[in-house]
């Protein structure tokens, strides 16, 4: 797991795009990983401005969004679909038609998960997977609990992550959906690569535990000490609980200009 403590979001937001980039410099139809949240939107924006200045496309890649929730109509705002159309998709030359999120008014849900994941391996799998982390440790709707093997499927939320996703729904938590689909644990780490992003010390704890706590499933994000290849890009705030801060630091500074993330 390689750590990399920054300064600030915007400077987060550069080096996880050089991350996404450097998939498609090597492979200009790249499978991407799509997460929503406000963790990758600094990323997204950096993305788009390189696409913008003709420094990137993603016009061949395809993509893929790692959760949605249930029973929520296509044309509702806050469907993962519609919210990664707006942060993402708007302003670079990805294909809309290659974007694919688990469909949430499936008539047979558990049958659109076991699709879903079929339809990641068919396209040989997530080149890089961007993520984010919840409070609680989550990734995805992984939440506390979840088991370290589990594969794309049907969810309870919490009620503490439909309160901390209220304030998309106008801040009404009844409005909240009580159920998602979401890549399970298991499907997140067949990506070649993870990229998670953390930012705030309301972070700290959670990073802390998924860096240098115990695998556990009392924190999902601990799971990814089991992959060879994440990148961990934080800001000061979200890094204040790391006892090895200053190792990551000086391991970041050290690393060679030729060596990719």
């Amino acid at each position: 797991m390689e750590v990399v403590i920054l300064e600030g979001a915007e400077q987060v937001g550069r080096v996880g795009a050089d991350a996404v980039a450097q998939h498609v410099a090597r492979d200009p139809r790249a499978v991407l990983g799509l997460a929503t949240g406000s963790s990758p939107l600094h990323v997204y924006r950096e993305l788009g401005a390189r696409v913008a200045r003709d420094e990137l496309s993603l016009a061949g890649c395809r993509a893929f969004l790692l959760d949605e929730y249930v029973g929520l109509p296509a044309d509702h705002p806050e469907t993962y679909r519609n919210v990664i159309h707006r942060d993402l998709v708007e302003h670079v030359d990805l294909d809309p038609a290659a974007v694919r999120g688990p469909d949430g008014c499936a008539a047979d849900l558990p049958g659109e998960c076991a699709s879903y994941e079929q339809a990641i391996a068919d396209a040989g799998g997530v080149d890089v997977q961007l993520l984010g982390i919840g409070a609680t440790g989550h990734i995805a709707f992984n939440e506390p609990g979840s088991s370290l093997a589990s594969r794309t499927r049907v969810k309870t939320l919490t009620r503490r992550t439909r309160l901390d996703n209220a304030r998309f729904f106008g801040g009404d938590v009844d409005a909240v959906p009580t159920h998602c689909l979401t890549q399970g644990v298991a499907t997140i780490l067949d990506a070649r690569h993870l990229v998670l992003v953390a930012l705030g010390a309301a972070k700290a704890e959670a990073v802390h535990q998924m860096v240098e706590g115990p695998v556990s499933a009392l924190w999902p994000a601990s799971a990814l000490q089991l992959h060879p290849h994440v990148t961990v890009l934080l800001d000061d705030a979200a890094a204040s609980r790391l006892q090895l801060a200053d190792y990551y630091r000086e391991t970041w500074s050290a690393k060679p200009d030729w060596q990719d993330l």
